[in-house]
């Protein structure tokens, strides 16, 4: 029997602990978070991460989840220990700088023909055309796009971390009026942008289940991620 419900900001220091017979039952208890975290990144750290270190640096976000959370846990605790869980390991993908640096070279410049094949064009250029013109094949193409987008999701968590920093000195902000920016950032997105990015981060899929859902190739939900990953942080550095 877990200890009584102590209501408190799971973000604000708490006395509430869990004995450490507790822990290890809640570590069991929800450490399919871990295995669906991994998941959800897979696609986009792909063979370049160890699963094992993957595992555990997922196992060590839960236990800070459990201990920072600040009472009993409930049905909210799920959502919270899942994206601290995800944030720990995309945290460990910054520190160490997992992506060669040819990659991230080979990425930027991916970028730069796709703009390129975009004015030619007019239009989107197609996965083949892309290939042919950077004589790559599709699944190094795939490795690229996923770099790509890693970057620019890493470019909106530090927005929010910034703006999350800001407001700790300020009385006039909170972290409902961030979530509250967020959200309208969110809305003011086109349609199939803000269903991707709610697919990915509110439904948990990973780019590949996206793809199916949405009747598109992997590669062009990873263009279309980064775009829309893009396009919000744009907003909310502007708001």
């Amino acid at each position: 029997m877990l200890a009584t419900t102590q209501w408190s900001d799971p973000e604000q220091p708490s006395s509430f602990k869990f004995s450490p017979a507790q822990e290890s039952a809640l570590l069991n208890r929800y450490g399919y978070l871990v295995k669906r975290a991994a998941a959800h990144l897979r696609s986009l750290v792909g063979s370049m991460v160890d699963k094992d270190d993957l595992q555990q640096i997922g196992l060590m976000g839960l236990l800070s989840a459990l201990r920072r959370y600040g009472r009993d846990v409930d049905e909210q605790f799920e959502s919270y220990a899942f994206k601290r869980v995800r944030g720990a390991m995309l945290d460990e993908f910054r520190r160490t700088d997992w992506r060669p640096r040819q990659l991230r070279q080979q990425s930027h410049q991916l970028r730069d023909k796709n703009r390129e094949l975009t004015r030619q064009l007019g239009r989107v250029p197609t996965d083949e055309e892309l290939c042919q013109a950077l004589d790559i094949d599709q699944k190094t193409l795939l490795e690229l796009q996923y770099v790509g987008q890693a970057e620019a999701m890493e470019s909106l968590d530090l927005l929010l971390e910034q703006q999350a920093e800001a407001q700790l000195g300020s009385s006039s902000l909170s972290q409902f009026e961030l979530k509250l920016s967020l959200t309208k950032a969110m809305a003011s997105l086109p349609e199939r942008n803000k269903l991707l990015l709610q697919l990915y981060y509110s439904h948990e899929l990973n780019m590949k289940e996206i793809a199916l859902v949405l009747e598109l190739t992997e590669s062009r939900v990873c263009q279309l991620h980064k775009q829309s990953v893009e396009m919000l942080s744009k907003k909310l550095a502007q708001w």
